[in-house]
């Protein structure tokens, strides 16, 4: 009686197609990969922090842009006269034009040259002549700020800070695309268990109605309706929460993938992996996590704290400067008399001189110190724990595939029992030796079978998604890459 219900039931295991006028996009793991690379807002949104550090870096390595400077200066005043006997006022006009530049050095050096021009006159005496100078500076720190480490600190501060970003945009990326392949398979077995409840929902309505028909014939007490009534019921509100639930799924995976409304519904195309065991090396596995994005940014940043932790011991040595100065000078009442006393050297000078400067106590440079060596040591710490924790998780992600793997048979081997179970209960459902509530509990037994191996087979795909990246593995499977000048043509369409 219930053959024909039961070659039904078993195409559970093949996909149902429906027939619907919406749209339905077919979508590849590829191609949703790809679109979260490309479109992900969280994503694209990372890695705008490198390229503000590439601004960071180019703004710094502008202390090397030399400076130049230029003034001029009029004065014209009027001294009254101090002795009665002298009634005639002292009267005099000023004139500066003054102009400089100057450039630093890696040593921490500043280098400068100046030109300055000014013509003084008096109706004293008729006093009028033109002053002018050229030279050359020179201050050069000893201890303190020397050497191009601590010339260039903020500079090297902003490249390992941008490093540690690019880092830090790994961990996004890969966890984006981790994310992408769960959502992905979990779309697919929503997919799939949304089949399994179409199907069991047309069995319940089948032995409903052929259990309508024995019981009018009088061969079976009207119990058995209420029961076959109540199996069809149930499984229709299964079918609503699974429709539900396949629904909300396609609206997270387009929301990861940035599609747009007009993509209607999404139909996965990729079956995930079940076939094969992944054999693993467990202590090469290990080193390889050892060098995920994660770890590798945390060892940017023990890079940065390790710098600035000798450039704040630097800041506490005594501040002393070398300075060093010539010039040659001319005084004329012509100017290019004067000019020609300037160029020819005629009146040459130089100095040279130490400057030496150190706090009493030194309190600010001491405790700044201490506090970058302290961050130092805390970020080593984090470091190590960061590296035993990936051992431990790769160590869970391998065992996670071989159960995986090993519930991808069980679920095999119980769905085939779930069959034969099945076929033995219509078998005595039809002489009378089982009852309507026996065959429905056997049929939904066999539902959850076939729903436990599909979450077998995602389950399976899902610990190797785990294990691709607690070892970091992962990008590099996808043939996704990740340069430093990503970040720069960020910064460079920034106008």
């Amino acid at each position: 009686m219930y053959s024909s219900i039961l070659v039904s039931f078993l195409l559970i295991m093949a996909p149902v197609t429906a027939l619907s006028a919406e749209v339905v996009t077919a979508l590849t793991l590829n191609e949703a990969i790809s679109m979260a690379v490309v479109k992900n807002l969280d994503v694209r949104a990372e890695l705008y922090n490198s390229a503000a550090y590439e601004a960071d870096i180019r703004r710094n390595r502008a202390i090397y842009d030399p400076q130049f400077t230029a003034q001029t200066n009029y004065s014209d005043s009027t001294i009254p006269a101090v002795n009665v006997g002298t009634p005639v006022s002292s009267a005099g006009k000023a004139f500066e034009l003054n102009a400089g530049l100057s450039q630093l050095l890696w040593t921490g050096a500043t280098v400068s040259a100046g030109f300055s021009n000014s013509h003084s006159s008096t109706n004293k005496d008729s006093y009028d002549y033109w002053q002018s100078s050229l030279g050359i500076s020179l201050a050069q720190p000893l201890l303190k700020n020397v050497g191009r480490e601590a010339t260039e600190i903020n500079i090297n501060v902003s490249r390992l800070n941008k490093f540690a970003s690019l880092e830090h945009f790994n961990s996004r990326l890969l966890s984006t695309v981790a994310q992408v392949r769960t959502e992905y398979y979990k779309l697919h077995s929503l997919r799939e268990e949304l089949d399994v409840k179409k199907v069991s929902l047309e069995l319940a309505r089948k032995i409903l109605s052929d259990t309508q028909a024995r019981v009018k014939a009088g061969v079976l007490p009207a119990m058995e309706v209420l029961n076959a009534e109540f199996g069809a019921v149930s499984r229709e509100k299964e079918l609503i929460d699974a429709e539900r639930a396949v629904n909300d799924q396609v609206d997270v995976l387009r929301l990861l993938l940035q599609m747009d409304a007009g993509t209607g519904d999404l139909k996965t195309v990729d079956l995930p992996p079940r076939d094969q065991l992944v054999v693993i090396n467990e202590s090469d596995a290990i080193q390889k996590a050892l060098n995920r994005p994660d770890i590798r940014e945390q060892k940017r940043n023990l890079e940065l704290y390790e710098l600035q932790t000798k450039y704040f011991r630097q800041k506490t040595r005594p501040d002393l400067i070398l300075s060093a100065s010539t010039q040659s000078s001319g005084l004329n009442n012509a100017y290019h008399r004067n000019m020609d006393s300037v160029l020819s050297i005629d009146n040459p000078g130089w100095s040279v001189g130490l400057e030496f400067k150190y706090p009493l106590g030194n309190g600010a440079a001491e405790n700044d110190f201490r506090r970058s060596r302290l961050k130092t040591e805390q970020t080593s710490l984090q470091l190590r724990s960061l590296e035993e924790s990936s051992a431990k998780e790769v160590k869970a992600a391998i065992r996670g595939i071989v159960v995986g793997y090993k519930q991808i048979d069980v679920a095999d081997r119980g769905a085939k029992f779930a069959e034969e179970r099945l076929r033995a209960f219509i078998r005595k459902n039809e002489v009378g030796l089982a009852t309507t509530k026996d065959v429905l509990d056997v049929e939904n037994d066999l539902a959850v079978a076939k729903s436990n191996q599909i979450k077998a087979s995602v389950g399976y795909a899902n610990a190797l998604t785990t294990y691709w990246q607690v070892t970091g593995e992962l990008l590099e499977k996808e043939g996704i890459r990740v340069v430093e000048g990503d970040a720069d043509k960020l910064y460079s369409t920034a106008r």
